[in-house]
């Protein structure tokens, strides 16, 4: 048997840890490549958790954008304009309204 650091597990009989031990740089390599998958994992959770609470949020916008767009659309009908209008004590005009032509002659 090797003396040495490790000589009083094989004086014991382990075998399994005499192998662990000479492969010690390989069990940390994939102890290491396991922290790695579990830190990925985490990141990419939280990844989509952030996209989903920004999809909702878009969501949410785009609500409030065509909500805000079909009330600008209904206030700006003619008689809505009118009875808003009404108020500052102006009156639809009774004639009609002139056309402008402006010729383009240089």
């Amino acid at each position: 048997m090797a003396k040495g650091k490790y000589s009083q597990y094989m004086e014991v009989g382990n075998f399994s840890a005499e192998i662990i031990l000479k492969n010690l740089p390989f069990v940390l390599f994939l102890g290491f490549l396991a922290t790695i998958y579990i830190a990925n994992a985490h990141y990419s959770e939280k990844k989509i958790r952030e996209i989903q609470k920004l999809q909702n949020d878009l969501k949410e916008l785009r609500w409030h954008y065509m909500s805000l767009k079909s009330e600008a659309m209904y206030k700006s009908k003619r008689s809505e304009v009118a009875k808003t209008v009404e108020e500052a004590k102006l009156k639809q005009s009774k004639q009609k309204p002139k056309k402008i032509i402006v010729s383009r002659n240089r």
